[in-house]
């Protein structure tokens, strides 16, 4: 291992001190095949990745994301670094390898974090300025929207084959999408989104965002994509956020920009309820029996609250 990671790394012109197989790294292991904090003889850490050929063409898609949003000045983004021939990944007889700097962070207190209102403030401050820099990023990923409706589609008809009883139970939620918001949501209005925005996917200090990760599945959507995903996982932590100072402050912050539609403001809840269904396909991959219970129970406490948390959000 010492002697591919020292291989891998001297594309890079770094030489190897240690490895750190002591320090923890944030974001899912799953983006890549392995990977490891390594420290070079300067005292400097990165994180080295290697990485499937089947993902190489996403993989510099998302390298030209982040270097574009670096240029644009947004903040927040650890970009890949270039190697000394001026590529991103480089390939050797062990691999596709890619490499970015070590960001270190505070580690965040589960569920306490979900109240904190300055966590509200900065989570809504990336995502004001992300809607103002990503513009012009379409030369990266072209202008065609994601549909969480297809996605649940394909999903239930999945698992009406293979879990039929499961199918049964999430019927309601369904239904309550099929009311109105199936209809609407090809009509919202698009944006670049991080696609995968959630505070386990935030480098935090101890007052504010060292970093933003693990954009995998960024590109155009419907532009409250990820106000929804992020407001649902932070109501994961404890359903009692969902009305606490964090999400208050959050969304009071987002209106003010000015930057959603109000169609999209009118849909929030049901978007968040939609969103679950690919926490709830995750749940079924890994066949994680109380997550995929946890994920219905959720989604109903959500439709049941709706308008309680509308009116707390003073969307009504």
């Amino acid at each position: 291992m010492h002697n591919n990671i020292k291989e891998t790394i001297s594309f890079w012109n770094l030489n190897l001190k240690k490895l750190r197989k002591d320090i923890p790294i944030a974001g899912s292991p799953e983006r890549c095949e392995f990977r490891i904090v390594i420290q070079d003889q300067d005292d400097r850490l990165f994180i080295c990745e290697r990485i499937s050929s089947a993902v190489y063409e996403h993989k510099l898609k998302i390298i030209k994301t982040l270097e574009y949003l670096v240029r644009q000045d947004l903040g927040c983004i650890e970009p890949y670094v270039q190697n000394q021939k001026g590529k991103y990944i480089a390939r050797n007889n062990h691999g596709l390898w890619q490499l970015t700097r070590f960001v270190d962070g505070v580690a965040l207190k589960r569920p306490e974090y979900a109240f904190h209102r300055w966590r509200g403030t900065v989570l809504a401050d990336f995502l004001i300025k992300l809607s103002k820099k990503a513009p012009g990023i379409d030369h990266v990923f072209p202008i065609q929207s994601f549909s969480i409706i297809d996605y649940i589609y394909e999903l239930i008809a999945t698992i009406g084959i293979h879990e039929p009883e499961l199918l049964k139970s999430i019927h309601p939620m369904v239904g309550f999408l099929e009311k109105s918001f199936i209809g609407v949501h090809d009509t919202f209005t698009k944006g670049f989104c991080h696609g995968d925005y959630h505070p386990v996917n935030v480098i935090w200090s101890a007052n504010g965002i060292n970093a933003v990760i693990d954009w995998e599945f960024c590109g155009y959507k419907p532009e409250i994509y990820d106000v929804a995903n992020l407001v649902g996982c932070i109501g994961m932590e404890d359903p009692q956020s969902l009305v606490g100072d964090l999400v208050t402050e959050l969304i009071q912050l987002l209106r003010r920009a000015n930057i959603y539609s109000d169609l999209s403001w009118q849909y929030l809840v049901e978007f968040m309820i939609a969103l679950r269904f690919a926490w709830l396909s995750e749940w079924l991959r890994k066949s994680d029996k109380e997550m995929i219970e946890l994920e219905q129970v959720y989604m109903r406490l959500l439709i049941k609250n709706k308008e309680k948390m509308m009116r707390s959000w003073y969307l009504q």
